[in-house]
């Protein structure tokens, strides 16, 4: 599971997409979670990096998920092109 924490923008965006890379081409894990619970906006840069990061993921037979997105991150997400389904809804808080 990969936890970015804060706002993913151009600062952040070299080191964010080797980690992603690296995870898929040299760890190879079955799955690969990316948890944006903590992450209040991302800018294009990084919208584009998730979306290539499931064709790439795909390439290499790993199952990519992004969880926890706000619905704001999730609409930018699809727009940016990655499928719904790989996109997870945030954790339920059950009282």
């Amino acid at each position: 599971m990969i936890t970015p924490r804060d706002v993913l923008d151009a600062e952040c965006a070299v080191q964010f997409r080797q980690t992603l890379v690296h995870a898929v081409r040299k760890l190879r894990p079955l799955r690969l979670i990316v948890d944006l619970a903590e992450v209040p906006t991302v800018d294009p840069i990084n919208l584009g990096t998730l979306a290539a990061l499931c064709d790439l993921a795909d390439d290499h037979r790993v199952v990519v998920f992004l969880q926890n997105a706000s619905a704001e991150i999730a609409d930018d997400l699809r727009a940016a092109g990655v499928p719904s389904q790989r996109l997870r809804k945030p954790d339920r808080i059950t009282a």
